[in-house]
């Protein structure tokens, strides 16, 4: 009998939220640990076995040398490498860094700030390597996850929609918020969360990153027009679970200088 393929999953600077995912897939999860060899998977077992693996899961952005080192033999040991979740596809919520003086923090969260090794940034998994996939989410979507899986192991591409959360809305029959009133993201994000907060009368605050083809300025411009927004709270919104995402990093910086002129 052939092995079966080798699966590893790698945790980096993140909550582990999108690990437990895979562990929250209960049913599921004996029919996935038949078809692969779980390899290395610190989260649930201390059993771990070396490379190289058919596939890499990559939880988390980069954001110390000591994880800079790490993902380049994590990508020389996996045959595909796939990110998953906001902070290896979008930097996650501690990018915000990149938009102040790492410095700062340290010496105000931390008693001894000698004892920490940090980057000035946190970026996601594809600054550093090629990735073959990415998995948005924050954390991830349970049957996206799955899917993606089952694609790998049938070397077929993860059918993993790419168009807005507006979409899913319309599929809930959920009235658009902004109609309201309400300050949304849902369109130029990227659909997979099912459109949960619009359907309970809160704007998309962007959990899946930009959708495929996302217009993010001129979202956040209308919502100033509209006066749901003030030019702060827009930059915010931008900077949450996908802070370092390009099309939401670029509206943000944008309108972070718009407030500075008009400050």
């Amino acid at each position: 009998m052939a092995d079966k393929p080798k699966l590893a999953i790698w945790k980096f600077s993140s909550c582990d939220g999108c690990q437990l995912t895979l562990l929250d897939c209960e049913d599921e999860l004996l029919s996935v640990v038949g078809a692969v060899d779980v390899a290395y998977f610190v989260e649930a077992s201390r059993e771990t076995k070396p490379g190289p693996y058919d596939v890499s899961l990559v939880e988390g952005s980069i954001t110390t040398p000591h994880e800079a080192e790490l993902i380049q033999q994590v990508r020389k040991d996996s045959k595909f490498l796939v990110s998953i979740g906001a902070c290896a596809t979008g930097g996650g919520i501690q990018a915000l860094k990149n938009y102040a003086d790492v410095s700062d923090y340290i010496n105000t969260v931390y008693a001894t700030p000698e004892y920490i090794s940090t980057l000035d940034k946190a970026t996601p998994i594809s600054d550093h390597v090629q990735v073959d996939f990415e998995l948005r989410g924050c954390p991830i979507d349970k049957g996206q996850l799955l899917e993606v899986v089952n694609a790998l192991l049938y070397n077929r591409r993860p059918n993993i929609p790419t168009h807005s959360v507006c979409i899913e809305c319309k599929r809930r029959f959920t009235p658009c918020v902004m109609v309201r009133g309400i300050p949304c993201l849902g369109p130029v994000t990227q659909a997979g969360c099912g459109a949960i907060c619009p359907a309970h009368e809160r704007g998309c605050y962007g959990c899946f990153g930009p959708m495929e083809t996302p217009n993010a300025a001129s979202l956040g411009q209308w919502l100033l027009d509209k006066g749901m927004i003030s030019e702060g709270d827009l930059v915010r919104l931008f900077r949450t679970f996908n802070s370092d995402a390009p099309a939401f990093r670029d509206a943000s910086i944008h309108f972070e200088k718009e407030v500075q002129r008009d400050g």
